[in-house]
């Protein structure tokens, strides 16, 4: 009977956070004002859960018996006959800093959301399968500028803001195929708005110029729904009885994705009375935007369950990206580099300290944005630790925090320097598998 309330209790539990993170999504939260998610369709998750944060995010080739492989769906059948609920936290903390007339301007910004919500079970000994909810980008961004107007004396005002992003609800399957290779495939709902609006104003100070002052602004708000692929594959041969080697790679085809624009302009006054309705400059738009392939490779050693030092080399084809209307996004090809290592001192001690399992790591990233034809950069190192809890000490409490900095003092780029924490839980249990004895 305490077996059956226990997991009752675990299910409700499980249920409430489920609908409190579809809650934050479809709220379009992110990590804070980012200028840079301006562009294209706005900033990117990272894709790893919280304990793959804390080693750099590497993930292709590693998996763990305790967390859940988000990144490569053929990881999966490498899982204990176990069911596994992760849920993941991530706030950020950040300075962007811009040299602007000679002086350097600061804004502090913070920012959180919910990182994943995902589920992962056997189907039997060869095959696991896991459902998660989780964002995959966001966009989030409020700026102003102030520009002569040629051949008059007058300044005009633009405001430029943006908010949204999209989201992934994934089904992901992993098989093992003999003793150490495996396949995995992972189809996601992808869904979600992106809203940009931009304003501009004749700036008057002269009561008696005759000119209007009037306000002209433009909402360009875009629909998101469509399926996306992600396949994945490792290879994992023993050494030796304690010592394992790890191959991973994943493929991200390019993806056609359904899209509706819709473009409203509106003219009013500064004391907001309408000049023009909106609706008679009103357009809707459907049509489909690329997303471009990815490729991933990981190579791991592995000491099993103890020792892990791994790196991972994605490349990102961004320049493919194309809009609704199938317009280039003015993206570059992006590429990025993670090493990371994890350590546990002794795995079957009875020792609280001994099943400690420490992370660091560290990731130069080559991002797909151009800025006064240089592109921008994001270099950040990582340190992170697991607490087991629970019975058996087969739960764990995750905590993890990166430091970096993107982009630099020169021209018009766009300083950002971060802080990001990570808290990740994860709950192990034989939900799914019929007891011989209770």
């Amino acid at each position: 009977m305490l077996r059956i309330y226990t997991r009752t209790r675990r299910v409700l539990q499980i249920s409430l956070l489920a609908v409190a993170a579809t809650t934050s999504i479809a709220q379009g939260q992110g990590l804070g004002n980012s200028p840079y998610s301006a562009l294209g369709i706005g900033e990117l998750y990272p894709d790893g859960n919280i304990a793959n944060l804390g080693m750099g995010n590497i993930g292709v080739s590693n998996a763990s018996p305790f967390h859940l492989n988000l990144q490569n769906p053929a990881l999966l059948g490498t899982r204990p006959p176990y069911t596994v609920f992760e849920v993941g936290l991530v706030g950020q903390s950040k300075a962007l800093s811009q040299t602007i007339s000679n002086a350097t301007q600061t804004q502090r910004d913070f920012g959180g959301n919910l990182g994943y919500l995902a589920l992962g079970f056997p189907a039997n000994s060869r095959w696991s399968m896991s459902l998660s909810l989780r964002p995959y980008t966001y966009v989030d961004y409020n700026t102003r500028q102030y520009r002569p107007i040629p051949g008059t004396i007058y300044e005009a005002e633009y405001n430029y803001s943006g908010r949204g992003g999209l989201n992934k609800a994934s089904y992901a399957s992993g098989f093992r195929l003999g003793k150490s290779v495996y396949l995995g495939a992972e189809a996601s709902f992808l869904f979600g708005n992106i809203t940009n609006s931009s304003d501009s104003r004749v700036l008057i100070n002269d009561s008696n110029a005759g000119i209007q002052d009037t306000r002209v602004s433009r909402l360009n708000r875009v629909n998101y729904s469509d399926i996306v692929w992600r396949l994945g594959a490792a290879w994992r041969p023993k050494l030796s009885k304690e010592w394992g080697l790890n191959f991973g790679v994943t493929y991200d085809p390019s993806t056609q994705v359904k899209a509706r624009e819709t473009d409203i302009y509106q003219q009013t006054s500064l004391a907001g009375a309408t000049i023009s309705a909106a609706d008679t400059l009103r357009s809707n738009t459907d049509g489909q935007a690329t997303l471009p392939q990815q490729l991933r490779f990981g190579i791991s050693l592995e000491r099993i369950n103890r020792l892990l030092i791994g790196v991972d080399v994605g490349l990102q084809k961004w320049a493919q990206y194309r809009t609704v209307t199938g317009q280039p996004g003015n993206l570059v090809n992006g590429l990025s580099i993670a090493t990371g290592l994890e350590y546990t001192p002794k795995p079957t001690s009875t020792r609280y300290r001994d099943l400690i399992t420490y992370r660091a790591g560290f990731q130069y990233n080559q991002l797909p944005f151009r800025v006064d034809g240089t592109q921008i950069n994001d270099v950040n190192a990582s340190i992170g630790l697991s607490l087991p809890v629970g019975a058996y000490y087969v739960n764990r409490a995750t905590l993890s925090i990166i430091g970096g900095q993107r982009g630099a003092l020169t021209g018009t780029q766009i300083r950002e320097q971060y802080v990001r924490i990570g808290i990740g839980f994860s709950l192990t249990d034989r939900w799914f598998r019929k007891s011989v004895i209770d």
